[in-house]
Protein backbone atom coordinates (compact mmCIF):
# COMPACT_ATOMS: atom_id res chain seq x y z
CA UNK A 1 0.00 0.00 0.00
CA UNK A 2 1.14 3.66 -0.97
CA UNK A 3 0.89 6.26 1.71
CA UNK A 4 1.44 10.01 0.68
CA UNK A 5 2.84 11.53 3.69
CA UNK A 6 1.08 15.33 3.57
CA UNK A 7 5.34 16.36 4.16
CA UNK A 8 5.75 15.27 1.38
CA UNK A 9 2.67 17.07 -0.69
CA UNK A 10 3.60 20.05 1.17
CA UNK A 11 7.28 20.17 -0.19
CA UNK A 12 7.35 18.18 -3.36
CA UNK A 13 3.88 17.67 -5.08
CA UNK A 14 2.25 21.06 -4.51
CA UNK A 15 5.47 22.74 -5.58
CA UNK A 16 4.09 22.36 -9.13
CA UNK A 17 0.50 23.82 -8.18
CA UNK A 18 0.70 27.64 -9.04
CA UNK A 19 0.92 29.19 -12.02
CA UNK A 20 3.71 31.40 -13.57
CA UNK A 21 3.61 33.78 -16.73
CA UNK A 22 5.88 32.20 -19.25
CA UNK A 23 4.08 29.26 -19.03
CA UNK A 24 0.36 31.10 -20.11
CA UNK A 25 1.73 29.94 -23.51
CA UNK A 26 2.10 26.58 -23.30
CA UNK A 27 -1.04 26.23 -21.54
CA UNK A 28 -3.29 27.47 -24.16
CA UNK A 29 -1.55 25.17 -26.61
CA UNK A 30 -2.14 22.01 -25.05
CA UNK A 31 0.60 19.91 -23.46
CA UNK A 32 1.06 17.38 -25.81
CA UNK A 33 2.53 19.80 -28.08
CA UNK A 34 5.18 19.98 -25.30
CA UNK A 35 6.23 16.38 -25.83
CA UNK A 36 7.62 17.02 -29.33
CA UNK A 37 10.50 19.26 -29.70
CA UNK A 38 9.63 20.81 -32.73
CA UNK A 39 12.45 21.95 -34.37
CA UNK A 40 14.81 21.42 -31.87
CA UNK A 41 14.14 17.61 -32.84
CA UNK A 42 16.14 18.55 -36.16
CA UNK A 43 19.28 20.28 -34.81
CA UNK A 44 19.28 16.87 -32.34
CA UNK A 45 19.70 15.03 -35.80
CA UNK A 46 22.67 17.38 -36.90
CA UNK A 47 24.31 16.78 -33.56
CA UNK A 48 23.98 13.21 -33.91
CA UNK A 49 25.74 13.46 -37.93
CA UNK A 50 28.47 15.44 -36.13
CA UNK A 51 29.47 12.82 -33.11
CA UNK A 52 28.14 9.64 -34.26
CA UNK A 53 30.67 7.82 -32.24
CA UNK A 54 28.13 9.21 -29.23
CA UNK A 55 25.70 7.07 -30.46
CA UNK A 56 27.38 4.05 -31.42
CA UNK A 57 29.97 3.89 -28.19
CA UNK A 58 26.73 4.11 -25.78
CA UNK A 59 25.08 1.44 -27.87
CA UNK A 60 27.55 -0.61 -26.60
CA UNK A 61 27.60 0.06 -23.50
CA UNK A 62 23.70 -0.21 -23.98
CA UNK A 63 24.00 -3.45 -25.01
CA UNK A 64 26.28 -4.52 -22.78
CA UNK A 65 24.11 -3.27 -19.47
CA UNK A 66 21.16 -5.36 -20.58
CA UNK A 67 22.98 -8.25 -21.31
CA UNK A 68 23.71 -8.30 -17.49
CA UNK A 69 20.50 -7.47 -16.17
CA UNK A 70 18.64 -10.40 -18.30
CA UNK A 71 21.63 -12.61 -16.44
CA UNK A 72 21.17 -11.46 -13.04
CA UNK A 73 24.68 -9.99 -13.31
CA UNK A 74 23.44 -5.87 -12.81
CA UNK A 75 24.78 -3.96 -10.30
CA UNK A 76 22.63 -0.68 -11.20
CA UNK A 77 20.23 0.51 -8.65
CA UNK A 78 17.79 3.79 -8.98
CA UNK A 79 18.10 6.33 -6.55
CA UNK A 80 17.11 5.94 -3.32
CA UNK A 81 14.87 9.07 -3.51
CA UNK A 82 13.29 7.48 -6.28
CA UNK A 83 9.72 6.45 -4.85
CA UNK A 84 8.26 4.74 -7.98
CA UNK A 85 10.91 1.96 -7.06
CA UNK A 86 10.43 1.79 -3.21
CA UNK A 87 8.91 -1.70 -3.14
CA UNK A 88 10.66 -4.63 -2.11
CA UNK A 89 9.36 -6.90 -5.01
CA UNK A 90 11.90 -4.70 -7.80
CA UNK A 91 15.16 -5.73 -6.22
CA UNK A 92 14.18 -9.39 -4.50
CA UNK A 93 12.31 -10.65 -7.37
CA UNK A 94 14.82 -11.43 -9.83
CA UNK A 95 12.10 -10.96 -12.82
CA UNK A 96 10.76 -7.78 -11.81
CA UNK A 97 14.88 -6.57 -10.89
CA UNK A 98 15.64 -7.36 -14.40
CA UNK A 99 12.46 -5.34 -16.17
CA UNK A 100 14.03 -2.45 -13.85
CA UNK A 101 17.56 -2.83 -14.57
CA UNK A 102 17.09 -3.05 -18.16
CA UNK A 103 14.62 0.64 -17.95
CA UNK A 104 17.57 2.24 -15.88
CA UNK A 105 19.76 1.30 -18.28
CA UNK A 106 17.99 2.59 -21.23
CA UNK A 107 16.98 5.87 -19.07
CA UNK A 108 20.40 6.29 -18.35
CA UNK A 109 21.96 6.01 -21.72
CA UNK A 110 19.35 8.23 -23.65
CA UNK A 111 20.63 11.15 -21.02
CA UNK A 112 23.90 10.37 -21.41
CA UNK A 113 24.05 10.74 -24.96
CA UNK A 114 21.82 14.61 -25.10
CA UNK A 115 24.25 15.32 -22.04
CA UNK A 116 26.93 14.48 -24.70
CA UNK A 117 26.04 16.48 -27.68
CA UNK A 118 26.77 20.19 -28.83
CA UNK A 119 23.14 21.98 -28.26
CA UNK A 120 22.11 25.12 -27.79
CA UNK A 121 21.00 25.77 -24.12
CA UNK A 122 17.45 26.10 -25.38
CA UNK A 123 17.29 22.91 -27.43
CA UNK A 124 19.08 21.48 -24.62
CA UNK A 125 16.39 22.85 -22.41
CA UNK A 126 13.42 21.04 -24.78
CA UNK A 127 14.84 17.89 -26.09
CA UNK A 128 15.78 16.94 -22.42
CA UNK A 129 12.14 18.24 -21.40
CA UNK A 130 10.22 15.84 -24.13
CA UNK A 131 12.72 12.70 -23.35
CA UNK A 132 11.95 13.19 -19.48
CA UNK A 133 8.15 12.81 -19.90
CA UNK A 134 8.43 10.17 -22.05
CA UNK A 135 11.08 8.05 -20.53
CA UNK A 136 8.69 8.82 -17.01
CA UNK A 137 5.80 7.98 -18.87
CA UNK A 138 7.59 4.59 -20.15
CA UNK A 139 8.50 3.58 -16.70
CA UNK A 140 7.62 -0.15 -15.67
CA UNK A 141 6.09 0.94 -12.21
CA UNK A 142 3.47 2.87 -14.98
CA UNK A 143 2.19 -1.05 -16.13
CA UNK A 144 -0.68 -2.76 -14.31
CA UNK A 145 0.69 -6.08 -14.98
CA UNK A 146 4.02 -5.38 -13.43
CA UNK A 147 3.85 -2.99 -10.91
CA UNK A 148 4.07 -5.23 -8.03
CA UNK A 149 1.72 -2.54 -5.91
CA UNK A 150 -0.88 -2.96 -8.90
CA UNK A 151 -1.08 -6.89 -8.48
CA UNK A 152 -1.20 -6.78 -4.31
CA UNK A 153 -4.07 -4.68 -4.57
CA UNK A 154 -5.80 -7.08 -6.74
CA UNK A 155 -5.07 -9.95 -4.57
CA UNK A 156 -5.85 -8.24 -1.64
CA UNK A 157 -9.26 -6.49 -2.86
CA UNK A 158 -10.16 -10.06 -4.68
CA UNK A 159 -10.04 -8.15 -8.22
CA UNK A 160 -12.16 -4.74 -6.89
CA UNK A 161 -9.01 -2.52 -7.04
CA UNK A 162 -9.31 -2.77 -10.83
CA UNK A 163 -12.42 -1.64 -11.18
CA UNK A 164 -12.04 0.58 -8.84
CA UNK A 165 -9.51 1.86 -10.87
CA UNK A 166 -11.17 1.96 -14.10
CA UNK A 167 -14.34 4.01 -12.28
CA UNK A 168 -11.33 6.70 -11.33
CA UNK A 169 -9.61 6.72 -14.92
CA UNK A 170 -13.16 7.57 -16.55
CA UNK A 171 -14.05 10.36 -13.90
CA UNK A 172 -10.58 11.74 -13.89
CA UNK A 173 -10.43 11.90 -17.49
CA UNK A 174 -14.42 13.25 -18.58
CA UNK A 175 -13.19 17.15 -17.54
CA UNK A 176 -10.45 19.16 -17.63
CA UNK A 177 -7.74 19.43 -16.20
CA UNK A 178 -7.14 15.41 -17.54
CA UNK A 179 -4.90 14.49 -15.36
CA UNK A 180 -5.26 11.63 -12.40
CA UNK A 181 -6.84 13.53 -9.44
CA UNK A 182 -4.58 14.80 -6.65
CA UNK A 183 -6.67 15.57 -3.81
CA UNK A 184 -9.81 14.36 -1.90
CA UNK A 185 -12.02 17.48 -1.75
CA UNK A 186 -14.92 16.46 0.54
CA UNK A 187 -13.02 17.29 3.18
CA UNK A 188 -12.37 21.15 2.75
CA UNK A 189 -14.75 23.50 2.88
CA UNK A 190 -13.68 27.53 2.14
CA UNK A 191 -14.89 29.79 4.87
CA UNK A 192 -14.95 26.94 7.73
CA UNK A 193 -11.62 25.12 7.56
CA UNK A 194 -9.94 26.31 4.44
CA UNK A 195 -9.50 30.48 4.10
CA UNK A 196 -11.15 30.04 7.38
CA UNK A 197 -9.46 33.57 9.12
CA UNK A 198 -12.14 36.42 10.37
CA UNK A 199 -12.43 39.47 8.69
CA UNK A 200 -14.61 41.15 6.19
CA UNK A 201 -15.15 42.56 2.78
CA UNK A 202 -15.01 46.28 2.83
CA UNK A 203 -15.30 46.88 -0.67
CA UNK A 204 -16.63 45.05 -3.87
CA UNK A 205 -16.11 46.36 -7.82
CA UNK A 206 -16.73 44.06 -10.66
CA UNK A 207 -12.70 42.85 -10.58
CA UNK A 208 -12.14 42.31 -6.83
CA UNK A 209 -13.59 42.66 -3.36
CA UNK A 210 -11.16 43.94 -0.47
CA UNK A 211 -10.84 41.94 2.44
CA UNK A 212 -9.70 43.02 6.00
CA UNK A 213 -9.08 40.35 8.32
CA UNK A 214 -9.98 41.33 12.13
CA UNK A 215 -7.16 42.60 14.58
CA UNK A 216 -6.41 39.64 17.45
CA UNK A 217 -3.77 42.17 19.50
CA UNK A 218 -4.24 45.14 21.16
CA UNK A 219 -2.03 47.18 19.14
CA UNK A 220 -1.40 46.75 15.26
CA UNK A 221 1.36 48.40 13.21
CA UNK A 222 0.23 52.00 11.92
CA UNK A 223 1.04 51.15 8.20
CA UNK A 224 -1.06 48.24 6.97
CA UNK A 225 -0.40 45.51 4.49
CA UNK A 226 -1.78 44.95 1.29
CA UNK A 227 -1.73 42.13 -0.23
CA UNK A 228 -2.04 40.95 -3.91
CA UNK A 229 -2.46 37.47 -4.85
CA UNK A 230 -1.88 35.91 -8.33
CA UNK A 231 -4.34 36.68 -11.12
CA UNK A 232 -4.40 32.97 -11.73
CA UNK A 233 -5.62 31.53 -8.92
CA UNK A 234 -7.85 32.13 -6.04
CA UNK A 235 -6.48 34.17 -3.07
CA UNK A 236 -6.19 31.68 0.03
CA UNK A 237 -2.95 30.58 -0.92
CA UNK A 238 -2.14 32.83 2.12
CA UNK A 239 -5.12 31.71 4.09
CA UNK A 240 -5.14 27.96 4.16
CA UNK A 241 -5.78 25.81 6.68
CA UNK A 242 -5.68 27.24 10.44
CA UNK A 243 -1.96 27.19 11.49
CA UNK A 244 -0.94 27.05 8.04
CA UNK A 245 -1.88 30.32 7.15
CA UNK A 246 0.25 33.31 6.55
CA UNK A 247 -2.79 36.28 6.87
CA UNK A 248 -3.38 34.82 10.05
CA UNK A 249 0.41 34.45 11.64
CA UNK A 250 0.34 38.15 10.64
CA UNK A 251 -2.66 39.32 11.66
CA UNK A 252 -1.61 37.49 15.25
CA UNK A 253 2.03 39.28 15.11
CA UNK A 254 0.19 42.89 15.11
CA UNK A 255 -0.08 43.52 11.58
CA UNK A 256 -3.14 44.81 9.87
CA UNK A 257 -3.86 43.07 6.84
CA UNK A 258 -5.84 43.66 3.86
CA UNK A 259 -6.09 41.29 0.33
CA UNK A 260 -7.49 41.65 -3.18
CA UNK A 261 -10.33 38.47 -4.19
CA UNK A 262 -10.16 38.32 -7.79
CA UNK A 263 -13.59 38.23 -9.62
CA UNK A 264 -13.06 35.11 -11.76
CA UNK A 265 -13.69 36.54 -15.43
CA UNK A 266 -15.65 34.91 -18.11
CA UNK A 267 -15.39 35.88 -22.13
CA UNK A 268 -17.59 38.96 -20.87
CA UNK A 269 -14.78 40.09 -18.98
CA UNK A 270 -12.03 39.50 -22.06
CA UNK A 271 -10.91 43.09 -22.62
CA UNK A 272 -10.03 43.31 -19.00
CA UNK A 273 -6.17 43.79 -19.64
CA UNK A 274 -2.98 44.71 -17.68
CA UNK A 275 -4.03 47.92 -17.29
CA UNK A 276 -7.37 47.55 -15.52
CA UNK A 277 -6.05 45.46 -13.19
CA UNK A 278 -3.62 47.85 -11.85
CA UNK A 279 -6.34 50.50 -11.60
CA UNK A 280 -7.44 48.00 -9.24
CA UNK A 281 -4.66 47.98 -7.30
CA UNK A 282 -4.46 51.32 -6.80
CA UNK A 283 -8.26 51.14 -5.88
CA UNK A 284 -7.88 48.69 -3.40
CA UNK A 285 -4.49 50.47 -2.19
CA UNK A 286 -6.54 54.11 -1.91
CA UNK A 287 -9.37 52.45 0.34
CA UNK A 288 -6.50 51.04 2.51
CA UNK A 289 -5.32 54.42 3.03
CA UNK A 290 -8.61 55.70 3.57
CA UNK A 291 -9.72 53.47 6.14
CA UNK A 292 -6.88 52.69 7.96
CA UNK A 293 -5.97 56.59 7.67
CA UNK A 294 -2.60 56.50 6.32
CA UNK A 295 -0.47 57.91 3.28
CA UNK A 296 1.64 54.62 2.63
CA UNK A 297 1.44 50.84 2.65
CA UNK A 298 3.52 48.01 2.99
CA UNK A 299 2.67 46.07 0.16
CA UNK A 300 2.95 41.93 -1.07
CA UNK A 301 2.40 40.59 -4.54
CA UNK A 302 2.53 36.62 -5.28
CA UNK A 303 3.84 35.24 -8.11
CA UNK A 304 1.76 36.94 -11.17
CA UNK A 305 0.85 39.42 -8.95
CA UNK A 306 4.20 40.20 -8.00
CA UNK A 307 4.69 41.02 -11.54
CA UNK A 308 1.75 43.47 -11.50
CA UNK A 309 2.11 44.70 -7.81
CA UNK A 310 6.11 45.92 -9.33
CA UNK A 311 4.75 47.67 -11.83
CA UNK A 312 1.79 49.74 -10.10
CA UNK A 313 4.69 50.46 -7.90
CA UNK A 314 7.25 51.80 -11.07
CA UNK A 315 4.12 53.43 -12.11
CA UNK A 316 3.44 55.65 -8.92
CA UNK A 317 7.25 56.31 -8.44
CA UNK A 318 7.20 57.92 -12.37
CA UNK A 319 4.08 59.78 -11.46
CA UNK A 320 5.58 61.49 -7.83
CA UNK A 321 3.66 58.78 -5.79
CA UNK A 322 6.31 56.56 -5.03
CA UNK A 323 5.84 57.11 -1.25
CA UNK A 324 2.21 55.41 -1.13
CA UNK A 325 4.64 51.89 -0.69
CA UNK A 326 6.24 52.05 2.31
CA UNK A 327 7.47 48.85 1.17
CA UNK A 328 7.33 45.84 -1.67
CA UNK A 329 7.47 42.92 -0.78
CA UNK A 330 7.55 39.66 -3.55
CA UNK A 331 6.96 35.78 -3.37
CA UNK A 332 7.66 33.24 -5.89
CA UNK A 333 8.30 35.94 -8.56
CA UNK A 334 10.25 36.37 -11.83
CA UNK A 335 10.34 40.07 -13.29
CA UNK A 336 13.37 39.17 -15.24
CA UNK A 337 12.97 36.12 -17.62
CA UNK A 338 16.23 35.69 -19.09
CA UNK A 339 16.83 32.03 -19.09
CA UNK A 340 14.09 31.76 -16.64
CA UNK A 341 14.59 27.56 -16.92
CA UNK A 342 12.58 25.58 -19.27
CA UNK A 343 9.28 27.66 -19.51
CA UNK A 344 11.13 30.06 -21.31
CA UNK A 345 13.32 27.76 -23.79
CA UNK A 346 9.95 26.11 -24.57
CA UNK A 347 8.26 29.61 -25.73
CA UNK A 348 8.83 31.32 -28.93
CA UNK A 349 7.11 33.95 -30.97
CA UNK A 350 5.13 31.43 -32.99
CA UNK A 351 3.90 29.62 -29.69
CA UNK A 352 3.06 32.77 -28.07
CA UNK A 353 1.01 33.97 -31.48
CA UNK A 354 -0.82 30.86 -31.75
CA UNK A 355 -1.55 31.04 -27.74
CA UNK A 356 -3.08 34.55 -27.79
CA UNK A 357 -5.31 33.81 -30.61
CA UNK A 358 -6.17 30.84 -28.20
CA UNK A 359 -7.60 32.73 -25.62
CA UNK A 360 -9.06 35.46 -27.99
CA UNK A 361 -11.04 32.75 -29.76
CA UNK A 362 -12.81 31.94 -25.94
CA UNK A 363 -12.12 35.38 -24.19
CA UNK A 364 -10.03 33.15 -21.92
CA UNK A 365 -7.62 31.09 -20.84
CA UNK A 366 -9.44 28.09 -18.79
CA UNK A 367 -8.04 27.22 -15.26
CA UNK A 368 -8.17 23.54 -16.25
CA UNK A 369 -5.67 24.39 -18.78
CA UNK A 370 -3.65 25.59 -16.71
CA UNK A 371 -3.74 22.91 -13.82
CA UNK A 372 -3.15 20.21 -17.12
CA UNK A 373 0.14 22.28 -17.98
CA UNK A 374 1.55 22.23 -14.28
CA UNK A 375 0.67 18.51 -13.49
CA UNK A 376 2.98 17.61 -16.71
CA UNK A 377 5.80 20.02 -15.50
CA UNK A 378 6.67 17.47 -12.59
CA UNK A 379 5.09 14.02 -14.82
CA UNK A 380 6.47 11.60 -11.82
CA UNK A 381 4.97 13.61 -8.89
CA UNK A 382 1.48 15.34 -10.08
CA UNK A 383 0.63 12.58 -12.91
CA UNK A 384 2.58 9.08 -12.79
CA UNK A 385 2.63 8.67 -8.48
CA UNK A 386 -1.47 9.44 -8.49
CA UNK A 387 -1.67 6.90 -11.80
CA UNK A 388 -0.21 4.42 -9.60
CA UNK A 389 -2.67 5.23 -6.77
CA UNK A 390 -6.40 5.89 -8.37
CA UNK A 391 -5.98 3.19 -11.64
CA UNK A 392 -3.50 0.83 -10.42
CA UNK A 393 -4.56 0.33 -6.82
CA UNK A 394 -7.92 1.92 -7.13
CA UNK A 395 -7.58 3.96 -4.29
CA UNK A 396 -8.80 7.51 -3.97
CA UNK A 397 -6.32 10.54 -3.82
CA UNK A 398 -5.68 11.64 0.04
CA UNK A 399 -7.06 15.28 1.45
CA UNK A 400 -4.74 18.21 1.35
CA UNK A 401 -5.21 21.93 1.73
CA UNK A 402 -2.14 23.14 -0.88
CA UNK A 403 -4.21 20.69 -3.48
CA UNK A 404 -7.50 21.56 -2.85
CA UNK A 405 -6.41 24.94 -3.45
CA UNK A 406 -4.82 23.85 -6.51
CA UNK A 407 -8.16 21.99 -8.22
CA UNK A 408 -10.11 25.54 -7.78
CA UNK A 409 -9.13 26.63 -10.25
CA UNK A 410 -9.58 30.27 -12.34
CA UNK A 411 -9.31 31.28 -15.62
CA UNK A 412 -7.43 34.59 -16.96
CA UNK A 413 -8.79 37.19 -19.23
CA UNK A 414 -7.70 36.65 -23.03
CA UNK A 415 -6.29 40.79 -22.55
CA UNK A 416 -4.33 39.94 -19.44
CA UNK A 417 -3.13 36.46 -21.11
CA UNK A 418 -2.27 38.85 -24.21
CA UNK A 419 -0.31 41.63 -21.84
CA UNK A 420 1.32 39.37 -19.74
CA UNK A 421 3.17 36.96 -22.65
CA UNK A 422 4.08 40.27 -24.80
CA UNK A 423 5.64 41.37 -21.47
CA UNK A 424 7.53 38.28 -20.28
CA UNK A 425 8.43 37.19 -23.62
CA UNK A 426 10.26 40.09 -24.69
CA UNK A 427 11.56 40.80 -21.44
CA UNK A 428 10.63 44.19 -21.06
CA UNK A 429 10.78 44.55 -17.23
CA UNK A 430 14.36 44.58 -17.40
CA UNK A 431 14.62 47.74 -19.95
CA UNK A 432 13.66 50.97 -18.29
CA UNK A 433 10.59 52.26 -20.78
CA UNK A 434 10.12 49.47 -22.49
CA UNK A 435 7.36 48.18 -20.47
CA UNK A 436 4.23 50.69 -19.70
CA UNK A 437 1.39 50.59 -17.57
CA UNK A 438 -1.36 53.40 -17.39
CA UNK A 439 0.46 55.25 -20.14
CA UNK A 440 3.51 55.55 -17.69
CA UNK A 441 6.64 53.94 -19.10
CA UNK A 442 7.81 51.28 -16.17
CA UNK A 443 11.38 51.68 -14.75
CA UNK A 444 11.94 48.93 -11.52
CA UNK A 445 14.47 51.34 -10.63
CA UNK A 446 12.76 53.94 -10.13
CA UNK A 447 11.07 52.32 -7.30
CA UNK A 448 13.48 52.98 -4.15
CA UNK A 449 11.37 51.48 -1.34
CA UNK A 450 12.87 48.12 0.66
CA UNK A 451 11.91 45.13 -0.75
CA UNK A 452 11.62 41.80 0.70
CA UNK A 453 12.02 38.72 -1.72
CA UNK A 454 11.60 35.40 -1.02
CA UNK A 455 11.91 32.57 -3.14
CA UNK A 456 12.49 28.79 -3.44
CA UNK A 457 15.27 26.45 -3.73
CA UNK A 458 13.69 23.57 -5.14
CA UNK A 459 11.41 25.99 -7.22
CA UNK A 460 11.20 25.04 -11.08
CA UNK A 461 8.82 27.17 -11.54
CA UNK A 462 10.33 30.45 -10.47
CA UNK A 463 13.76 29.57 -10.43
CA UNK A 464 15.58 31.23 -7.73
CA UNK A 465 18.56 32.45 -9.89
CA UNK A 466 15.47 34.38 -12.04
CA UNK A 467 13.84 35.86 -8.67
CA UNK A 468 17.39 36.78 -7.31
CA UNK A 469 18.08 38.56 -10.63
CA UNK A 470 14.48 39.97 -10.84
CA UNK A 471 15.29 41.86 -6.97
CA UNK A 472 18.11 43.50 -8.33
CA UNK A 473 16.32 45.14 -10.73
CA UNK A 474 14.65 47.14 -7.33
CA UNK A 475 15.96 50.77 -6.74
CA UNK A 476 15.60 50.34 -2.90
CA UNK A 477 17.00 48.24 -0.32
CA UNK A 478 16.23 44.82 -0.55
CA UNK A 479 16.77 41.42 1.52
CA UNK A 480 16.34 38.40 -0.36
CA UNK A 481 15.54 35.24 1.49
CA UNK A 482 15.95 31.50 -0.09
CA UNK A 483 13.56 29.11 1.65
CA UNK A 484 15.03 25.25 1.44
CA UNK A 485 11.28 24.66 -0.58
CA UNK A 486 9.78 24.73 -3.73
CA UNK A 487 6.77 27.06 -4.96
CA UNK A 488 4.16 26.72 -3.10
CA UNK A 489 5.69 24.82 -0.30
CA UNK A 490 7.95 28.51 -0.23
CA UNK A 491 4.97 30.40 0.40
CA UNK A 492 3.15 27.49 2.96
CA UNK A 493 5.38 27.49 5.82
CA UNK A 494 4.60 28.29 9.11
CA UNK A 495 6.80 28.35 12.25
CA UNK A 496 5.11 24.72 13.10
CA UNK A 497 7.29 23.17 10.12
CA UNK A 498 10.15 21.42 12.10
CA UNK A 499 12.09 21.08 8.60
CA UNK A 500 11.69 24.39 7.40
CA UNK A 501 14.80 26.61 7.27
CA UNK A 502 15.76 29.38 4.89
CA UNK A 503 19.01 31.30 3.52
CA UNK A 504 19.60 34.85 3.40
CA UNK A 505 22.50 37.36 3.02
CA UNK A 506 22.63 41.38 3.93
CA UNK A 507 24.46 41.98 0.52
CA UNK A 508 22.92 41.96 -2.65
CA UNK A 509 25.80 40.78 -4.29
CA UNK A 510 26.70 41.02 -8.20
CA UNK A 511 25.31 37.14 -9.02
CA UNK A 512 23.38 34.45 -7.62
CA UNK A 513 25.52 31.97 -7.35
CA UNK A 514 28.14 34.88 -5.10
CA UNK A 515 24.65 35.73 -3.27
CA UNK A 516 24.58 31.78 -1.84
CA UNK A 517 28.27 31.52 -1.27
CA UNK A 518 28.25 34.56 1.32
CA UNK A 519 25.17 33.64 3.07
CA UNK A 520 23.87 31.72 6.18
CA UNK A 521 21.29 29.35 6.85
CA UNK A 522 18.94 30.24 9.59
CA UNK A 523 16.56 27.11 10.72
CA UNK A 524 12.83 27.87 10.70
CA UNK A 525 10.29 29.68 8.81
CA UNK A 526 10.71 33.03 7.28
CA UNK A 527 7.50 34.08 8.42
CA UNK A 528 8.99 35.51 11.68
CA UNK A 529 11.81 36.72 9.88
CA UNK A 530 9.18 39.11 7.55
CA UNK A 531 6.81 39.79 10.59
CA UNK A 532 9.77 41.39 11.74
CA UNK A 533 11.24 42.95 9.10
CA UNK A 534 7.66 44.64 8.55
CA UNK A 535 7.48 45.73 12.05
CA UNK A 536 10.68 47.50 11.52
CA UNK A 537 9.26 49.70 8.82
CA UNK A 538 5.52 49.91 9.96
CA UNK A 539 6.23 53.50 12.31
CA UNK A 540 5.54 51.78 15.47
CA UNK A 541 1.78 51.06 16.98
CA UNK A 542 -1.63 52.11 16.86
CA UNK A 543 -4.51 50.62 19.40
CA UNK A 544 -6.21 48.16 17.26
CA UNK A 545 -9.09 49.05 15.49
CA UNK A 546 -12.71 48.25 17.58
CA UNK A 547 -14.48 47.47 14.12
CA UNK A 548 -13.39 46.58 10.27
CA UNK A 549 -13.88 49.14 7.32
CA UNK A 550 -15.35 52.92 7.26
CA UNK A 551 -17.85 54.89 7.23
CA UNK A 552 -16.33 55.39 3.26
CA UNK A 553 -16.07 52.03 2.87
CA UNK A 554 -18.04 50.01 5.41
CA UNK A 555 -17.81 46.32 6.43
CA UNK A 556 -20.20 44.26 4.55
CA UNK A 557 -20.13 40.21 3.76
CA UNK A 558 -17.60 37.80 6.20
CA UNK A 559 -14.31 36.66 4.72
CA UNK A 560 -13.61 35.11 2.50
CA UNK A 561 -16.54 37.09 1.05
CA UNK A 562 -18.29 36.33 -2.31
CA UNK A 563 -15.54 36.49 -5.18
CA UNK A 564 -13.96 32.98 -4.23
CA UNK A 565 -16.90 30.44 -4.63
CA UNK A 566 -17.20 31.53 -8.35
CA UNK A 567 -16.89 28.46 -10.34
Amino acid sequence: MVTISTQRIDETLAEASAPIDMLLTSAARGQWRRFIPGASTVKLGAAIVEKPSVIADEAVSLVRELARAGTGRSGITPDKRDRRFSDPAWSSNPWLRAILQGYLAVDKSARSVVSELELDWRDRERIEFALENLLDAAAPSNLPGINPLSLKALIDTGGLSALRGVRNFLRDFAKAPRVPAMVDTSGFTVGVNIAATDGSVVLTTPSFELIQYRPVTDEVGTLPLLIVPPLINKYYVVDLAPGRSLVEYLVSQGQQVFILSWFNPTAEQRDWGIDEYAKAVLQALAAVHEITGTEKAHTLGLCSGGALLSMVAAHLAATGQGDRIASLSLGVNVLDQSRAGLQAALTSKASAKAAIKYSESKGYLDGGALAEMFAWMRPNDLVWSYWVNNYLQGKDPAAFDVLFWNADTTRMTAALHRDFIELFLDNRLTKPGAASLLGTGIDLSAVKADSYVVAGVADHISPWQASYRSARLLGGDTRFILSTSGHIACMVNPPSNPKASFRVNSEMRATAEDWLDGSEKVRGSWWPDYATWLADRSEGTVPAPRVLGSDQYPATVRAPGQYVFES
